[in-house]
């Protein structure tokens, strides 16, 4: 088993434009919540986009479903 090469990883698709721009919404996204009281942290719960896309926070599309259920959908 090879070794990951989170360095080369993170050139090549977390350092990009849009990847940083959907990290950033996920993590303001997951704050709010925390401030509403929806999440705790150690909760093992994910804030969910039900269409898949991070940049539509609209009430519609987000949901808190456990980390498991979130994970599985990929």
């Amino acid at each position: 088993m090879t070794k990951r090469d989170y360095k080369k990883e993170y050139e090549k698709f977390q350092s990009s434009s849009s990847s940083k721009k959907d990290r950033v919404k996920r993590n303001k996204l997951r704050r709010l919540f925390l401030k509403l009281k929806k999440v705790k942290k150690g909760d093992n719960k994910d804030i969910d986009h039900k269409d898949g896309n991070p940049q539509n926070n609209s009430i519609k599309n987000i949901r808190v479903v456990s980390r498991s259920t979130n994970r599985a959908k990929r």
